[in-house]
């Protein structure tokens, strides 16, 4: 099983991706915790977690790390700090330990933060990130959904590399999503724009 690493697990949709992965045959998450008191909920059902912090140094996180998963986020509030530079600094970390692959969890709207006046900030932040990990030596899948939503997930989405339409997505879907494309033969070096659809994600994403 490979060991995959999940930046921003206590957030709403990085818990999804734990939940999902622990569940997996495939593999084992490391839930990548700020505190010491999110440590808790996770190592209650046998999760093992990293404690770092994205505005400090990462890299004793990737350690025994096959694969990482970036879904943390400053929720507007210090988007150059983590959602960019931090993001930045475990594409770097995990390139010197040469991670099999890094799937970033962006935005649509990313290629074009100029067009947004009140998300500018975060999608530059976003698009920044991305840019980094496209010229990383790492193997990636960058993957930009719309609007979260809390709605249950119904397993569908449409998929493209430009969709040229906004639209929203469940949290559970974006999860369903992210994990999906952490196999080896999912997506490589591609990004992909998704918002709810009508293509079940196994078949958007074949294996």
């Amino acid at each position: 099983m490979e060991n995959i690493l999940v930046a921003g697990a206590n957030g709403t949709t990085g818990k999804k991706i734990v939940a999902l992965l622990d569940s997996s045959q495939y593999f084992n998450p490391i839930a990548m915790v700020r505190k010491k008191s999110q440590q808790e909920q996770f190592e209650k059902k046998n999760i093992k977690t990293v404690l770092a912090d994205l505005e400090q140094d990462v890299s004793h996180a990737v350690e025994n790390i096959d694969k990482i998963i970036f879904a943390a986020g400053s929720g507007g509030k210090k988007v150059k700090v983590v959602d960019q530079e931090g993001a930045k600094k475990l594409i770097d970390a995990g390139e010197k330990v040469k991670i099999k692959k890094f799937v970033m969890l962006s935005s649509m709207g990313a290629d074009k933060p100029e067009q947004s006046e009140d998300m500018k900030d975060y999608l530059q932040a976003k698009q920044n990130a991305d840019i980094h990990l496209r010229k990383s030596k790492l193997s990636y899948s960058i993957v930009r959904s719309g609007a979260l939503t809390d709605e249950v997930g119904k397993g569908k989405i449409e998929l493209s590399e430009k969709l040229n339409k906004s639209g929203e997505i469940s949290r559970d879907d974006v999860a369903q999503t992210l994990v999906r494309v952490l196999h080896d033969s999912a997506t490589i070096n591609e990004t992909l724009e998704i918002i709810k659809g009508e293509t079940l994600i196994g078949k958007a994403i074949p294996n």
